[in-house]
């Protein structure tokens, strides 16, 4: 399956073209894949600066991994993506531009994958969001702020919330299937051994 084309204008790119290597235009991110003694079922953890021009790095990363790695159609993988540059630009406000890092990490189960963002900026109590009309309501026009939240809850089928005074946690999963590469495997072995002749001399 080919990434899906990134509507905020990121082209999207695999994993081994380099853009996510550290010393990619010389910006300090750490990309890693930690074992299972370090952070159990943690497949990819990315950290960046908190500063808003990191984010598209997190959300190419997020759809390398989604269109190579999971079954989603186009549209689930945009929906993912933008709940992770979302969740991630909250991120980066609530550090205001400050030294903190932003870590985001990928998990995969057998029928789902989650994103993790941990930032260590101010938390905030979910539970005392201002309500928001639905989307369709023209009232909803009159909130400029606190669209966040409500927004990557529509955008994922599950949203967590943890603040604390060290920062804030945020877990976002979303029901899909792994890829099954067997098919493929034993398309290519049989391509290998050429084609049988089946022919006999009687």
């Amino acid at each position: 399956m080919r990434p899906a084309p990134d509507p905020q204008g990121v082209r999207d790119n695999r994993l081994d073209q380099g853009l996510l290597h550290p010393s990619h235009h010389g910006r300090s991110h750490r990309l890693s894949v930690p074992t299972d003694q370090q952070l159990p079922g943690v497949g990819i953890q990315l950290e960046i600066p908190a500063r808003a021009e990191y984010v598209a790095l997190v959300r190419l990363l997020i759809s390398s991994l989604a269109s190579t790695r999971r079954i989603l159609a186009d549209s689930r993988i945009d929906d993912l993506k933008l709940a992770v540059s979302e969740a991630c630009t909250n991120a980066v406000e609530a550090t205001r531009s400050g030294p903190e890092r932003v870590v985001v990490r990928w998990r995969e189960e057998d029928d789902r994958l989650s994103v993790d963002i941990e930032d260590e900026g101010r938390g905030f109590d979910p539970a005392n969001l201002t309500v928001h009309p639905p989307v369709t309501d023209p009232e909803r026009l009159n909130f400029e702020r606190g669209l966040g939240i409500p927004l990557i809850r529509s955008l994922v089928d599950e949203a967590e919330f943890a603040p604390s005074s060290e920062g804030t946690s945020v877990k976002l999963v979303m029901y899909c299937g792994p890829i099954d590469d067997s098919e493929d495997d034993s398309k290519g072995q049989a391509d290998t051994n050429g084609p049988t002749d089946q022919h006999q001399e009687g």
